[in-house]
């Protein structure tokens, strides 16, 4: 599983890097971005808390190619 941030969508609100900073970070603007490239196993509830908890539905699964 991989996660990606719609820098676009994001405000900046931080939540995605304040419940979980072993996923994410923030730049030096503000916005958040996944430091981890894919979501090691076990982690996969992590990942979805993370996605239902920004408000602007700016964290997305990247779907990957078999």
């Amino acid at each position: 599983m991989k996660l990606h941030v719609d820098r676009e969508m994001c405000q900046g609100h931080s939540r995605c890097y304040a419940t979980h900073p072993e996923l994410f970070d923030i730049d030096d603007e503000g916005y958040a971005f996944v430091t981890v490239e894919n979501v090691p196993p076990g982690w996969e509830d992590r990942a979805h808390k993370a996605i239902a908890n920004c408000p602007e539905r700016a964290i997305h699964i990247v779907e990957e190619s078999p």
